[in-house]
């Protein structure tokens, strides 16, 4: 089992192309033995503090393999909208971990 925690950082006023992209990307995740755990928008109140910019977004995924993960990434129907994550998004942290415990 993987985890995949992602910070995702927003292009100002392209937020509703963004959420075209995640209605589009997100039940595609289930296809490949994985599932969204969480998707938080934070919003200022949810920092005490922090010395990096506050992402739009932070998603919690897990995937059975890092295969299933990989088959995701390449899904035929995903990257026909990739043109709406690269107009949205202005970068983001992708940070992969295991559960401990």
């Amino acid at each position: 089992m993987i985890f995949l925690t992602q910070l995702i950082y927003i292009k100002e006023g392209k937020e509703n192309v963004f959420h075209e992209f995640e209605a589009v990307a997100i039940p595609i995740i289930s296809k490949y033995n994985g599932k969204l755990l969480l998707r938080v928008r934070p919003d200022d109140n949810a920092f005490i503090e922090h010395h990096m910019d506050k992402p739009y977004e932070v998603h919690l995924v897990q995937f059975e393999t890092q295969k299933d993960f990989e088959n995701f990434m390449q899904d035929k129907e995903r990257k026909k909208f990739l043109h709406l994550k690269e107009q949205s998004i202005k970068s983001s942290i992708l940070i992969q971990g295991k559960k401990i415990g």
